[in-house]
């Protein structure tokens, strides 16, 4: 993505991706390239298909991910939603001859971006970055057995997906309160093709808005509408526990991850247990799968 000489270095608001791969540390050598191909052809073919054009892309190479970020002039709402789905098809369709699935973590987050010879910098992208390596992120991946979590920051959440749009539903986020270097945040989480997920060992506390404005219980029944999520109020409400996140960095190299086990958290979703990838409608995020359950 090329920029002008004369505003290079000046901070741009845009979107931040980050997209890490689930336990990088433990392929080896030889399967490290295959990996790195893989999470490759899924997000460029996700943004041709979402018609994202490659020249509107800075993309960066991370090892085991991914840094990229989009200029303003692409609706966010084309990645959130359609871009979201398209990567999410892709790497089940990966994944399905693999005895070991890819996993992968992404993260998205508006913000000022400085870019320079050498790649983009700022608290957006260190944000981004955090998101995506959070304990919640990883836990959720691991404990639902899925393919892909999403973790948008909570100004993205109030700003674009509180408002819903094409393949953007809000009802199937869970918002979690994260302690990371930098300090606490709130953040949303979603996994593709499912409920909210359940956030944490305790019931939650703020479910999403259903489009009928109102509220679903741990049970799915709908009960009396919350307040909106970008209020004070609604804030105060939810008061989820906070994340510890004393993690040093990223998985090292020898397969270990680092992390406090005892890292408490909570947030609304949905409690319901969805494993294997198994999807309970014909329907998935607005494509016909077959008229019964899917099981990868």
């Amino acid at each position: 993505m090329e920029h002008d000489a004369l505003d290079a270095g000046e901070a741009r608001y845009e979107l931040v991706i980050s997209v890490d791969a689930r336990r990088s540390g433990q392929y080896g050598d030889a399967d490290k390239p295959r990996m790195r191909e893989r999470i490759y052809r899924v997000l460029e073919t996700a943004f041709a298909q979402a018609g994202v054009g490659r020249d509107a892309v800075h993309m960066e190479d991370r090892g085991d991910g991914v840094l990229v970020s989009i200029p303003g002039r692409i609706a966010v709402t084309r990645l959130l939603g359609l871009w979201m789905v398209e990567v999410h098809e892709n790497l089940r369709e990966e994944n399905r001859s693999l005895l070991v699935p890819l996993g992968l973590r992404v993260a998205m987050h508006v913000g000022p971006v400085r870019h320079d010879s050498r790649g983009i910098s700022g608290r957006a992208v260190d944000l981004t970055c955090r998101l995506a390596d959070s304990p919640v992120a990883r836990q959720l991946l691991d404990r639902e057995q899925a393919d892909l979590v999403l973790a948008v920051s909570d100004s993205l959440y109030v700003d674009v997906v509180s408002a819903g749009g094409k393949f953007i539903e809000p009802a199937r986020f869970s918002r979690a309160r994260l302690a990371l270097k930098e300090g606490e945040v709130s953040a949303w989480f979603h996994l593709p093709g499912r409920p909210a997920p359940g956030i944490g060992p305790s019931a939650p506390e703020e479910p999403g808005p259903t489009e009928s404005g109102t509220t679903e219980s741990s049970t799915g029944a709908p009960s009396a509408a919350a307040p909106s999520a970008g209020t004070d109020t609604a804030r105060a409400a939810a008061a989820p526990e906070r994340v510890r996140d004393d993690r040093v960095d990223e998985e090292d190299e020898d397969g270990i991850e680092d992390g406090d086990a005892s890292a408490r958290y909570s947030a609304q979703g949905d409690l319901s247990v969805h494993q294997h990838n198994v999807y309970q409608q014909p329907v998935h995020i607005g494509r016909v799968t077959g008229a019964g359950p899917r099981k990868d």
